[in-house]
């Protein structure tokens, strides 16, 4: 039974990441409780694990199901005093399908290149691809409800506004007071070397991106159509220059001379 507990409390130790609340770095005080508030306390405390054979070594049975109290995690309770009841979430890395899309070029955080919301018409990876675009998705921070309410047709995974409002889902709204979160994360412990104004540069490099994008899409559409009139006015011109030879001829035939 002794060296049973030793490898439990092996595996637990090779395998368990930690806690999401000790996993994600939010410089913003404001920011940090309000993604505290969307994911909830159970989820900011739930167990990371990277495999599997992780989870399982938590938490193991007796041949009726019973929780085996000697084991993983309730055995390391024990150990220190602290009973643990109740339920608590797991989150495993290898069963969580990641991003797949590009990540921003030269980003030293390797953040994700998300494509920007348009109206309707683990192995290998890091915790940001895996767990927590998991757990947030393509979840939109908005400054006002106002603003979240107003870009409502873009919305496809939640939102949350920076003055409390909260949207959990497609057509699901999370209303009433502010459920302040005890469990926050952590702030970065590295002091960013980013000059004052790189996110306002970067946010006005990507709407300068976007404006030529547009105007690219534009020009497209208007050389199509540029091409059409040139095919269009080619073809009449072709029948007219036809329309006048066919003239020409039927008036020599009939002993026309053009003045």
């Amino acid at each position: 039974m002794h060296h049973d507990t030793q490898t439990s409390h092996l595996s637990l130790t090779k395998d368990v990441l930690g806690v999401v609340a000790t996993l994600g770095k939010v410089d913003d005080d404001n920011l940090s409780r309000l993604f505290s508030e969307y994911l909830g306390v159970e989820t900011m405390l739930a167990v990371v694990c990277k495999t599997y054979e992780g989870v399982k070594a938590l938490e193991t049975y007796d041949k009726d199901g019973q929780i085996n109290k000697g084991s993983g995690f309730h055995a390391l309770g024990d150990s220190i005093g602290k009973e643990l009841d109740g339920r608590y979430l797991v989150i495993c890395l290898e069963n969580i399908r990641p991003y797949c899309g590009e990540f921003m070029v030269d980003d030293p955080q390797r953040r994700l290149d998300l494509l920007k919301p348009k109206l309707p018409n683990g192995d290998g990876h890091g915790l940001r691809e895996t767990l927590f675009y998991n757990l947030f998705s393509r979840v939109q921070v908005y400054k006002t409800r106002e603003d979240m309410v107003f870009s409502l047709p873009c919305i496809s995974d939640g939102a949350i506004s920076l003055d409390g409002g909260m949207i959990k889902g497609v057509g699901v709204f999370s209303l009433g007071n502010r459920n302040d979160v005890d469990v926050r994360f952590p702030k970065s412990s590295v002091t960013s070397t980013l000059p004052d104004n790189y996110f306002d540069t970067e946010k006005h490099l990507k709407e300068m991106k976007w404006k030529r994008e547009k105007m690219l899409e534009d020009i497209k559409r208007e050389q199509a159509l540029l091409d059409s009139a040139r095919q269009s006015f080619e073809r009449k011109k072709e029948e007219f220059v036809k329309f006048l030879a066919h003239s020409s001829a039927y008036a020599a035939q009939a002993g026309f001379t053009p003045r």
